[in-house]
């Protein structure tokens, strides 16, 4: 293998890509489950607006959801050595993503910035983006997206330490419930060097929010 390219496939796999997937209903389940969830709502799944809408959702779900289908070990699975010794943070800002929430199947909305410190070479830039929008994919707390996001870099990576902010406006809040349009909410994690030194949680922020 090109000594500028890396694989890391050998790596443990992430906890969370690891676990055992339950059995995938067929498409005509999927659809007879929107069709009684448009009962329950009040409406008449067969009148001509929503007699294709039962298909269109389930097409839908594949690509809201296709995050499922991901593996973060496959996403980062090459580094780069060759960077002229750079050992300083990387960052990737304002990675925007539209999540669902586990709790009320709504949608959340926002922007993750991720930085790590790399140790054995760098990642692809878009490869980090990528990250964030397979977890996203998926039915999601934004707490335990942004835990994942960390877990999958260190895990597959290596670095010296990762900080990950994430800040969004959760569909729960502002359009059910509270109904506070506005709202937004804020996670963040550090490892390493950036729980270790409050200078770098500092300098990530500035940078992260310049």
């Amino acid at each position: 293998m090109d000594a500028v390219v890396k694989s890391l496939n050998a790596r443990n796999v992430s906890k969370i890509d690891a676990r055992p997937k339950p059995p995938v209903p067929s498409q005509e389940e999927a659809e007879a489950a929107v069709r009684t969830l448009l009962a329950y709502a009040g409406d008449d799944p067969t009148r001509e607006g929503l007699i294709d809408t039962p298909r269109r959702v389930a097409k839908a779900y594949r690509e809201l959801f296709a995050g499922y289908q991901q593996d973060a070990g496959e996403i980062l699975d090459r580094v780069f050595e060759e960077v002229e010794g750079y050992d300083d943070m990387v960052l990737v800002r304002d990675i925007p993503f539209a999540s669902h929430c586990e709790h009320h199947m709504v949608p959340f909305v926002g922007k993750a910035h991720v930085a790590y410190f790399p140790s054995e070479g760098v990642v692809g830039l878009s490869k980090l983006a990528r990250l964030v929008d397979m977890y996203a994919r998926r039915f999601q707390t934004q707490e335990a997206m942004t835990a994942q996001i960390v877990e999958a870099i260190e895990t597959h990576l290596k670095p010296r330490g990762v900080a990950v902010y994430v800040e969004a406006e959760h569909m729960c809040m502002s359009m059910r419930g509270v109904r506070k349009q506005g709202a937004s909410t804020v996670t963040t994690r550090f490892t390493g060097v950036f729980r270790d030194d409050p200078a770098e949680q500092v300098r990530f922020l500035s940078m992260a929010k310049a």
